[in-house]
């Protein structure tokens, strides 16, 4: 789900942290793809995610010259959604995480199924589910609770939660 990346990440190692749906980085991490370099392909899922990602003509640049980039461009390029110094990196990870765990779980639960489903859909059909998924959550007692603590302006106190 989340990938706390603090130093290199080249190759396979890139490939994991395009898996996870969130990536964080330290400001002196440098990101990239060298297999071309050495003759081989970004064979486990690099060549793939790395599009979806950050486009295509970046991903196609990236993996092509066998180039890497700092944080900082890969911030930009949307590579990661966040750079930090060393020192804060897990905490922020941390902070990310307890953030959505503190969620409804149904919500969290549904949302991260739609991400990853309507990725393999066509607009249309990916607004469907979403709309489908709306409609579970919208029946839950953590809908209400949520919705009450939206119009109370009061943080929701959701049962089932995760993180205390």
């Amino acid at each position: 789900m989340l990938a706390a990346l603090n130093g290199h990440a080249f190759g396979g190692g890139l490939e994991l942290a395009e898996a996870c749906m969130i990536r964080i980085s330290a400001r002196h991490t440098r990101l990239g793809h060298p297999e071309v370099r050495i003759g081989a392909v970004a064979g486990f899922g690099g060549t793939t995610r790395l599009a979806r990602l950050v486009g295509k003509g970046r991903a196609a640049e990236m993996l092509l010259r066998g180039r890497a980039i700092d944080a900082e461009e890969a911030l930009r390029i949307g590579l990661v959604q966040q750079v930090t110094s060393p020192d804060e990196l897990m905490d922020a990870a941390r902070a990310i995480l307890y953030d959505i765990l503190s969620q409804s779980p149904e919500a969290v639960r549904l949302t991260w199924e739609a991400l990853h489903r309507g990725l393999n859909m066509t607009l249309e059909e990916s607004a469907d589910l979403g709309a489908d998924y709306f409609s579970l959550v919208a029946a839950t007692e953590n809908f209400r609770l949520g919705t009450q603590a939206f119009i109370k302006k009061v943080a929701p106190e959701y049962s089932g939660r995760r993180v205390e």
